[in-house]
């Protein structure tokens, strides 16, 4: 009988935690750390993920709501007060503003007593992968050849300055999620890589001997599915393409620095809010596709909560995925065994498809000029808004099976949500004004020339060619806010809107005679021709800083083949320019989009803003990850319908609005 070999190492277990207040993030993590949680997890609040401080006015009803907010070096003190940062392995969900976030860290640790030898020894992650945020989640702020320059600069820092640290985590993970196939987010995030490679490279802050410690410092993010026999297949195919491009595009020779180093956070947006018990093994499902196969196996995982579609997860619920994966790494006998799947057929056929089409798609990017060339022109968005528009169309026909959704839909009563208020946490809307007061003092209490000293060396420094982290790190000790980094940054930068793929993508459902959309498409023509107007026109909005687009182009999408006018400018937009949006284009529906949690503050904004701009017989509807408290709010301040990840079904969500068009207008429904 064989004997099982001597167990391995389980990979990093951590909880992507962060809300409310620096504080109140800490005791989080200082909590979870104690449950045997082996790394954190940082997540930031929007505000700070986009480079705005808590009193602008985008940040309004986003701080504090995904993540904390970190506006200066004391709240950054407070998020790691008593958390010894040379024992830490700190993973930091941050792009666009991610060197600042890094210059914050390090300066809290040099607080901490670490000196050089000590700062060499600090482990942890940056995503700092912007491309990504171009396409799916959009956080990003400047143009991609200036993020390209933050990014380049800060990669040479670290392998200079912080060597054990990964100055970025090439992101696949939205890809999924904004509608990539395996063979899209594999080619994608190669792509990426590839990109980077080429611009640290090329900046000349490297010399050639020293590749292979830039190469080996490169790590990746990765999404897990249900479908988790490709899933692990996909994992197996990025370590192969990765180890092609390191020895054959950069000579890498030494196989520890061309190894394929990732984590992972299992897919969240595909949890469901109906029967949300299911998702439970969901999640399981899904992190057995990054720890079966010891050849591919995650270096750290992250599991979402079963209530993420609810809400925000309890402490309850992120200990319930911790335990997940304490169960399988110390009760099951998963490390004692070599690679199981190795010398399968079945697996290294599928493994070898994979690479062969990724291999594809990623020389195609490259004939377009790269992975930036490809954000610029259009080209990634565009197919990844199509490849969402065709997976959600299997999932309303039924051809994409989800239990609980669009099969099995039939339940016993939850005692889980039998109380939905208190099966989510919530964050105190007054928690806001308390971080902007104390944003206010911390101004006050600063050294004002110092900062402003930094600030304008910032100036310069983007200005010309000079490494920005340097002045990064002066603006940092000096009290400088993110959003004045941020700004500083943007007076040479510029901002950048990315390209919405949605004009361009295909028709992924066909009106044909009979179909529900043909119907649709018959009573979006009727009440046009009742309203006397040549189309009916939707406005589609995303207000504030919630950059998840993904829902808002699909409706945008499905609106326009059922035979609308859609308005749609993209993320990031005030109450103010949505409003004058809808009185500009004489739009017959409002839509808004989010996911953030905002929706409290930023949609009766909305209402009362078309109020006195006389147009309030407009009808308003939401969607997003609304609770059902906040739903009846929402429709009690003057919202015509809330839609939430319950109703998946693009089209009758469609036909819900020509209802609510008919009944504003008083035509018959």
């Amino acid at each position: 009988m064989t004997q099982p070999k001597k167990r391995d190492r389980p990979w990093l277990m951590r909880t992507y935690a962060g809300h409310s207040t620096a504080e109140a993030s800490n005791e989080l993590y200082r909590r979870n750390l104690a449950k045997g949680q082996t790394g954190l997890s940082v997540a930031f609040d929007l505000p700070t993920q986009t480079g705005y401080d808590a009193d602008h006015v985008l940040a309004r009803g986003e701080v504090g709501r995904v993540g904390v907010p970190v506006a200066h070096l004391g709240d950054m003190r407070r998020l790691f007060q008593d958390i010894p940062l040379e024992r830490m392995n700190t993973s930091m969900t941050i792009n666009a503003t991610a060197m600042w976030l890094l210059a914050l860290y390090q300066v809290v640790a040099e607080e901490q007593g670490l000196g050089p030898e000590g700062l060499a020894a600090l482990q942890g992650t940056t995503q700092n992968d912007i491309v990504k945020e171009y396409l799916s989640r959009g956080t990003h702020v400047f143009p991609p050849v200036p993020s390209l320059r933050l990014t380049t600069d800060m990669i040479t820092y670290t392998v200079n300055h912080l060597p054990k640290w990964n100055p970025i985590n090439i992101c696949s993970y939205h890809l999924q999620e904004a509608g990539a196939t395996p063979v899209q987010e594999i080619a994608y995030a190669m792509s990426t890589a590839i990109a980077v490679l080429d611009a640290v490279f090329a900046s000349g802050q490297i010399p050639d001997e020293r590749r292979g410690e830039v190469v080996a410092r490169i790590s990746f993010f990765v999404n897990a599915g249900v479908r988790f026999v490709e899933e692990m297949c996909k994992m197996r195919a990025f370590g192969r393409i990765w180890e092609t491009i390191t020895r054959e595009r950069y000579g890498i020779e030494d196989p520890k620095q061309r190894r394929f180093r990732y984590g992972v956070q299992v897919n969240s947006l595909g949890l469901t809010e109906a029967q949300p018990e299911n998702n439970v093994q969901r999640i399981v499902l899904e992190m057995l596709a990054v720890t079966l196969s010891k050849d591919a196996r995650a270096r750290a995982v992250q599991l979402p909560a079963w209530n993420e579609a609810l809400g925000l997860p309890r402490p309850w619920d992120q200990q319930w995925s911790l335990r997940i994966q304490q169960v399988l790494a110390h009760e099951s006998d998963l490390l004692e065994y070599e690679d199981i799947f190795a010398g399968s057929h079945v697996i290294e056929a599928k493994v070898e498809e994979l690479v062969e089409l990724a291999t594809a798609e990623i020389a195609h990017i490259q004939e377009l000029g790269g992975a930036m060339a490809a954000v610029e022109s259009g080209y990634l968005k565009s197919q990844l808004v199509s490849s969402h528009a065709e997976r959600r169309a299997r999932i309303e026909s039924g051809e994409e099976k989800i239990v609980g959704v669009n099969i099995y839909e039939t339940t016993e009563p939850n005692p889980l949500t039998a109380d939905l208020d208190t099966a989510i946490m919530t964050v105190d809307p007054a928690n806001e004004a308390r971080v902007v007061a104390a944003l206010h003092d911390w101004r006050v209490a600063r050294d004002e020339q110092r900062a402003q000293t930094a600030l304008s060396a910032l100036r310069s420094a983007a200005a010309g060619t000079e490494n920005l982290m340097t002045a990064t790190l002066e603006c940092a000790r000096a009290g400088v806010t993110t959003g004045e980094w941020s700004w500083a940054l943007r007076d040479v930068f510029g901002e950048f809107r990315a390209p919405t793929g949605v004009s361009s993508a295909p028709v992924a459902v066909a009106a044909e005679a009979g179909s529900p959309l043909a119907d649709v498409r018959r009573r979006v023509a009727e009440t046009a021709t009742e309203l006397g107007d040549g189309r009916l026109r939707l406005l589609v909005g995303k207000p504030g800083l919630d950059g998840h687009s993904n829902g808002a182009e699909q409706i945008a999408v499905r609106a326009r083949d059922a035979g609308f006018e859609v308005v749609y400018q993209g993320i990031r937009l005030t109450p103010e320019q949505i409003v004058s949006a809808a009185v500009a284009e004489d739009v017959h529906c409002v839509g808004l989009s989010i996911l953030s949690g905002s929706h409290a503050a930023l949609v009766p904004d909305v209402l009362d803003r078309l109020r006195r701009a006389g147009v309030d017989d407009i009808p308003v509807v939401v969607g997003g990850i609304i609770p059902s408290a906040d739903a009846k709010e929402l429709r009690a301040a003057g919202v015509a319908a809330v839609f939430t990840p319950k109703d998946f079904g693009i089209t009758e969500i469609i036909g819900r609005i020509v209802d609510e068009i008919r009944l504003a207008n008083k035509l018959e429904v």
